[in-house]
């Protein structure tokens, strides 16, 4: 069957249409910039990476060393000592932080440990805080 002339422009600009559709990119694809991080961020990073260190290994005297007057004021002396005894493995997820405000970073955390042979998962978060001179501490524990 012959096609007629009036239709062949029309398949034609179809079939280039659904080519340019189908090479570009979706729009989903399309990724907006992660923001731009501050220069205390990966200072603060380190700081509760560090203290989170600590609390895997069950060093009470580091983790103390780390926290802030504020956070040694929330949580009693028992309430610590608890919090570093780990009497299985564990392991912790530190997740993107966020600014608070200048010099303060919240960051969502994971501890996990093992206790009578089944991993226990606590989901919170940890804050950070610029005391001076670049020298970070806990000022909320997980």
């Amino acid at each position: 069957m012959p096609v007629r002339e009036a239709s062949h422009p029309v398949a034609v600009a179809l079939i280039l249409f659904l080519t340019l559709a189908l090479l570009l990119p979706p729009l989903s694809a399309k990724t907006r910039p992660a923001p731009a991080l501050d220069s205390g961020y990966v200072s603060a990073l380190a700081g509760a990476d560090r203290f989170l260190q600590a609390w895997q290994s069950g060093d009470v005297e580091s983790g103390i060393v780390l926290l802030t007057s504020h956070a040694k004021g929330k949580v009693t002396t028992d309430g610590i000592e608890k919090f570093f005894s780990n009497s299985g493995p564990s392991a912790y997820e530190i997740g993107r932080g966020k600014l608070l405000k200048r010099g303060r970073y919240e960051f969502p955390v994971v501890l996990v440990s093992i206790s009578k042979n089944h991993a226990r998962r606590k989901f919170s978060s940890i804050v950070i805080v610029d005391t001076g001179k670049n020298d970070w501490a806990v000022d909320k524990l997980p």
